[in-house]
């Protein structure tokens, strides 16, 4: 929910940005791979290296990335379905060095803080991050929406980054906090896709109009 109330709203606000790309001939696929190259760069020398509000900042800005190269392909008229696919991969590599870089973070050989707890935190995310989109994806390769469930790539950006920026500056309870419940939430969402596909695939196909049994 809102994933899609945030992606309506600055859509409106990067409307105008978006043309102004169009214009200067940037293409929307060029925008996403920046995004994510940004992203990842931020992740693994920032976010990595323990500054972590600095690698806040720069994510958030780097993921803005994602909602611009939509603008600027709507003003161009240049959607494709290629670069719905590139989106939704990049997407998915730009999520998973966030996690990969608080992994390196908290296991690197010798370091003070390490913390076997957010080692296994992380990774689960991580896993759990890749997981429900793919169960949406496997659904909607059979015909089935499966766009459900509490916790889409908005509400797991946000408490992540808000976990990580919270710990940067002096509270490190957050950050523990915001993966064991991006966790919950995570297996919460897998399941809630799992059951709307099993209900979906358990309902009967709509009886045919006349005009479809007349048509053969």
């Amino acid at each position: 929910m809102l994933n899609l109330r945030a992606r309506s709203w600055v859509g409106r606000v990067l409307a105008p940005i978006g043309g102004g790309l169009h214009r200067l001939g940037v293409s929307p696929n060029s925008i996403t791979v920046i995004g994510t190259l940004g992203t990842v760069a931020s992740a693994a020398l920032l976010i990595g290296t323990g500054r972590f509000v600095l690698g806040v900042v720069a994510i958030t800005v780097f993921v803005l990335f994602d909602l611009l190269d939509g603008a600027v392909a709507r003003a161009g008229g240049t959607a494709s379905p290629f670069g719905a696919v590139l989106d939704s991969t990049l997407d998915r590599m730009a999520d998973a060095s966030i996690f990969v870089a608080l992994v390196w973070w908290y296991a690197a050989s010798g370091h003070t803080s390490s913390r076997p707890d957010l080692i296994l935190a992380a990774l689960l995310a991580l896993v759990l991050g890749q997981l429900i989109p793919y169960v949406r994806a496997r659904a909607e390769g059979v015909g089935i929406d499966a766009s459900v469930g509490i916790a889409e790539r908005a509400e797991r950006l946000i408490l992540v980054l808000v976990g990580v920026g919270l710990a940067g500056l002096g509270v490190p309870v957050a950050l523990p906090i915001a993966l064991w419940v991006l966790v919950a939430a995570g297996v919460i969402t897998v399941g809630q896709r799992l059951a709307a596909v099993r209900r979906a695939a358990a309902s009967p196909p709509p009886a045919p109009t006349p005009q479809e049994s007349a048509g053969g």
